[in-house]
Parts: C-alpha cells; structure tokens; sequence
C-alpha cells in the first residue's frame, strides 16, 4: 500500500506512513493553470517547484488564494486528461502502472475525480472515490465556477466505481450534488487513532474552573464566532464567574482579522483573564488540552461532513454540545456522547451548555458515554477493516465482473 500526497505534504499529529513524493504539486499545477509553458516537461524547474519547502509555504498561503482562481484551478484538475494539469496526471498515471501496480486506487477527494477515467483506462482496476467536505469548498467558488465545477463533477461521476462517505448525511449530500444514486455510495464511519486518547482518565480536581473548550482550524465556517458569543452569555451569569472558555487550533493569515474581532469582543466583556488561546497544539498537547475540559463545541455554521475533533473529545469523556446538521446527530445517536442544539444560535448554544453546566450527573453520564463508543467502535481499527473489505469486495468483483458486488 502507498499513500501519495497531492498538493502539499501531508500534515499529521501521528507519524507519517505518506510518501516523500508530492504529486500535483500546488505551485506546478497554480502555475500551469497560469501558462502553457509550465505544461511542458522540464525536470529541472519540476524539482524547484516541488521542493517540500515551497509547498509548506504554498499550504500557508492558500487560505489568501483568489476564489475565482482556485476555481480555475479545480477546473483545470477535474477536467483531468483535457485540463490544465495534464501533465501532472501523465506523471501519476506512469508512476502507478509502471512502478507501484496497484490492485485498486483509493481518491480521497472527489475535486480529483478528473483523474478516474484516466486510471481506469490506464491501470484497469477499481477505483474508490472519497467524499469528505468538498460542498464547502464548492459552495466558496464565485457562482460562474461553481457551476462548471459540478458540471464538470457530474460529467465524471460515473466513471467511479464506488464513492465512499463517512456518514449518511454526507452520502445523501454528495449524491444530490454529483446527480447519482444514492447507491453509488457506501458509508464507513471515522474512526480515530486511539493512541493517547486511551490512557486511563485522572479526575479533575474540584478546586479547578469548570471550563468550555474548542479545537478546530480558526475561521467562521467552523462557528467559533457562536461560541463566543454564548461563553459571553454564560460567563456574566453571577454563579459562572469562574467559566472558562479554552481554544485551539490553526489560525490561518486570512482568518487573522476574524479572531482578533473575537478577542476584542471577549476583551470587551471583561473576560480575557478567563480565556485561553493556545495556537496549534502537537499530539500529547492536544490531549492534554482535551483533558482539562469540561464540555466542548465546535458548532459549525456549515454542515460538518466529519468532525474528528469531536470523536477525539468524547474519546476524553468529555461531553460535547453541537447543532444539530452534518455529521453530528448521527455521531450523536452512535455514541450518546453529547447533546444536540439548534444550529447558527449562540443563545440556543449557551442555553445547552448550561443544560450540562448545571448537572453535573449528566457531564459524567454523557462523558462516559462516549468516551467508550470510541473506544469500542470509533478507533482506526473498524474503520480499517471496513475499508479493507470493501476493497477485496471491488477488486473480487473486478476479477470476476460476472459476479455482483455484496
């Protein structure tokens, strides 16, 4: 097996099993976009342009990209073999055939399902087809790319032999985007990789501040805009005067002025000393910071088709609020980790904070909750021989197409 990174490295709190090889380089494929001249071959330049160096540097400035460009961009990609990027599909498709020869390629982005009906015609073997958020990204593109982008994705849906959803609502959404059968999918839900998150939980002393905790990339799509607002609410009720509200995560250049006016807000309010900014955290950080916590929420404004910062909280035992759209009442109802509130409603948000706030029975309930749901059935292990097996179901049938796919 070989994971190929595309665009940039792959950045990860666990070791890396990814290749050091970066196909479709964001600079190359950016600026063959740009001019014809960089869709010819030219190893050395292609050398320059793929150094990991350029494209960490590419990775944090792409949150300033254009719209209308990055729109071009996918463009470019999904049209695969008459695209911009052709020549980065020639590479891949000669590295795989000629060096690797898989049995089965696994997309994990459906922006990339331009590259399907090359592979299946070059490599003659099943292709999955991952779907993980891209509506996000799509519904960003000015409209005009918009429409050309799904155009183009329906075009080619069909060339994919299964597409592959963390959840059902995601499934329903993508096959309404993409205009195929609902089943064309097949749903394996997340799973995390336990390591840290299962060692043996010590209680929180009583002497500390009740504290409510957020981890996920800085930015409003992700609502931490919501949640400030509604610690703002809890926090000046006169039996919260010792709440805390403790973030973490990526804060992007474009996002910069978003966060400050939050921190202004907070600052506002009179409630700086009782809040924590902690940046992007490393593995055992993470923990530690889900640790000290007593409930969490990243209550995205978008329906959230993952929502591993979730999964990682409850891994924790501690219990989680989150509105009630995407992934979540579904990760919800499996786990029983948590509550679901109205979306895009800081006072509905507050109001089941300080539901579980105030009952602290029900805190230890849900934390346990949840915390064995993953243990048990949320890790990397399931999710694994899932996938596993719908592999050998796809490459079986590929071998013996007579036969229909169980």
């Amino acid at each position: 097996m070989a994971l190929l990174p595309t665009y940039t490295p792959i950045r990860t709190d666990e070791i890396s099993v990814s290749g050091k090889r970066v196909f479709y380089g964001a600079v190359g494929v950016y600026l063959e976009q740009k001019s014809a001249f960089f869709r010819k071959r030219h190893a050395a330049i292609d050398w320059f342009l793929n150094r990991p160096s350029l494209l960490n540097l590419a990775a944090k400035l792409g949150g300033s990209t254009d719209a209308r460009e990055l729109g071009e961009l996918a463009l470019g990609v999904l049209r695969g073999e008459n695209g911009t990027a052709q020549k980065e599909l020639d590479e891949l498709v000669a590295w795989l055939r000629d060096e690797f020869k898989p049995d089965l390629v696994h997309i994990t982005n459906s922006m990339f399902l331009g590259l399907v009906r090359t592979f299946k015609q070059e490599l003659r073997v099943p292709v999955v087809v991952a779907v993980q958020g891209e509506d996000l990204f799509i519904d960003e593109l000015p409209p005009a790319y918009r429409d050309q982008v799904v155009a183009e994705m329906r075009a080619r849906a069909g060339d994919a032999d299964i597409f592959l959803a963390p959840n059902d609502a995601y499934a329903d959404t993508m096959a309404e985007l993409l205009g195929v059968g609902r089943d064309r999918f097949a749903v394996i839900p997340l799973g995390i990789q336990l390591d840290g998150h299962s060692r043996p939980l010590a209680p929180r002393p009583s002497s500390e501040a009740p504290a409510i905790g957020y981890l996920a990339r800085i930015c409003p799509e992700k609502g931490l805009h919501l949640l400030v607002d509604a610690f703002v609410e809890l926090a000046q009720e006169p039996e919260r005067e010792d709440l805390r509200l403790r973030v973490a995560g990526y804060l992007g250049a474009k996002d910069r002025p978003y966060y400050l006016d939050l921190e202004n807000k907070i600052t506002a309010a009179g409630l700086i000393r009782r809040y924590d900014f902690l940046g992007e955290v490393d593995r055992p950080s993470k923990i530690a910071f889900l640790r000290s916590l007593d409930l969490f929420s990243v209550p995205t404004v978008y329906r959230e088709a993952k929502g591993i910062s979730i999964l990682e909280a409850m891994a924790n035992a501690v219990p989680v609020v989150q509105p009630e759209h995407g992934a979540f009442p579904e990760m919800i109802r499996a786990t029983g980790g948590g509550i679901l509130v109205e979306p895009h409603s800081a006072q509905a948000l507050a109001a089941g904070l300080r539901k579980l706030l105030d009952a602290p029975g029900a805190r230890a309930r849900l934390g346990a909750a949840g915390r064995t749901a993953v243990l048990e059935r949320f890790s990397d292990g399931p999710m694994a021989e899932a996938t596993a097996s719908l592999y050998q179901s796809l490459v079986a049938a590929a071998l013996h197409p007579a036969e229909q796919i169980t």
